[in-house]
């Protein structure tokens, strides 16, 4: 049995969902899941169907389908193969909760990927890494070394062919050159629901508001800080009761649940991404 996913958007017309699914029949296929969506204000369609196969030619598959539908509608499209696990590498800095819920996560089986390796630029999550049997490289940043360590991480990226990263409380900015080879697929958690409350001690700005509720946000990185596509959000209800410490500990919990949704949401090919937002699949 072979299992694909497919996802598709273009200009919204009249069928799109009919002509994909015959295509999909017409190969024998056998559709398990299937959702669609238009942007009505930017008449963008986008739909994401899994189907499942006796047999198939990935290649025969593919290119059948850009002759008979990908030209006549102009669509961007992507197929994935339900098999394939896409590796994922973590950077990480000194926080280890968002690590340590990643492992354990791996380790049970919930997230379908691999994990080639590790990178901090602090020796100090080292024996996590251990612990879980997962390559760790330090590699330090400074100001008079980030391009050093940059061309580091991109050499272990590629020559471990990996997907996607996951800044796991990288405490760094990323690099322009970074960014453009992995559009799309650097996915942070933020300590913060975004859009508020942003900087290094949004905590601390919370409590001199008196909110009544904190969030996290995960979301794609761009070169602009913080105002990447937000995939997972979360928030928690706190009161006037709650001291510093509090916040944090109850932040930290939901910064976990929101990353690894994030993650999941990403392996499991449920993203669209578009004019810097996204379309959620669940």
């Amino acid at each position: 049995m072979k299992k694909i996913t497919l996802q598709i958007h273009c200009k919204d017309q009249s069928g799109i969902i009919a002509s994909v699914t015959k295509f999909i029949a017409d190969h024998s296929g056998n559709i398990v899941y299937i959702d669609q969506h238009v942007d009505r204000e930017q008449n963008i369609f986008f739909m994401r169907i899994e189907s499942e196969f006796d047999s198939l030619s990935m290649d025969k598959f593919t290119s059948n389908f850009k002759h008979v539908l990908v030209d006549k509608f102009h669509m961007k499209w992507r197929i994935y193969d339900a098999e394939e696990q896409p590796k994922m590498a973590i950077f990480v800095s000194k926080y280890d909760h968002c690590l340590y819920d990643i492992l354990g996560r791996y380790s049970s089986g919930e997230l379908h990927c691999e994990i080639p390796f590790i990178i901090s630029n602090h020796k100090d999550l080292q024996p996590i890494a251990d612990n879980f049997n997962i390559p760790f490289y330090h590699i330090p940043v400074s100001k008079t070394t980030k391009a050093q360590a940059e061309a580091k991480q991109l050499k272990l990226l590629q020559h471990h062919n990996v997907d996607f990263i996951v800044l796991a409380r990288y405490m760094q900015i990323v690099s322009t050159k970074l960014i453009e080879r992995y559009q799309n697929k650097i996915i942070n958690i933020h300590h913060s629901f975004l859009p508020a409350f942003v900087g290094a001690k949004p905590y601390h700005s919370a409590l001199k508001r008196g909110v009544k509720i904190i969030g996290a946000t995960s979301h794609y990185i761009t070169e602009e800080l913080d105002a990447g596509p937000i995939i997972e959000q979360d928030v928690a209800r706190v009161s006037h009761t709650y001291s510093i410490k509090d916040l944090i500990t109850k932040g930290r919990d939901l910064e976990k649940i929101v990353l690894a949704t994030a993650i999941k949401h990403h392996i499991n090919r449920k993203v669209m991404v578009y004019n810097n937002k996204t379309v959620i699949f669940y």
